[in-house]
């Protein structure tokens, strides 16, 4: 083997391990963040939680959104984008919860009205008594 074959050969396979490299980073990946599981109350005459004394408010406690619709009902999801994590907010008007990353849309019980996410936030159980909240799941 002459010089000029031996850099031939050396560059061919040089150059086949960076687009291989290449590609690889362009793959689609499919893991979600995952949802916590939670079992915690929140005091609603806290005055950390005063948002949820109005219908349409938020909070975030714990990796979940706590949210009072406009109906005055309790709904909690975790706050993570199931798209690329970025949390997500409530919006009173639509009954939904958004991403402003990349606009992804979920229903009130979390399920994905619009993507690119694809899967639905975790939805946990609000029970209410008295002027404490709490949320498992």
């Amino acid at each position: 083997m002459d010089r000029k074959e031996f850099l031939y050969l050396v560059g061919t396979g040089v150059a086949a391990i960076t687009i291989g490299a290449c590609l690889g980073g362009c793959k689609k990946t499919t893991t979600s963040p995952s949802a916590p599981t939670v079992n915690f109350s929140l005091n609603l005459a806290d005055p950390a939680n005063s948002a949820l004394g109005t219908n349409g408010g938020y909070v975030y406690s714990q990796g979940v959104i706590v949210a009072r619709t406009l109906s005055g009902a309790y709904i909690a999801v975790s706050q993570a984008c199931t798209h690329q994590g970025v949390t997500v907010v409530y919006q009173g008007g639509s009954n939904g919860f958004y991403c402003s990353a990349h606009g992804s849309t979920f229903a009130s019980s979390g399920a994905v009205t619009g993507g690119p996410a694809s899967s639905n936030l975790k939805s946990y159980t609000t029970t209410l008594s008295g002027s404490t909240l709490h949320i498992s799941g």
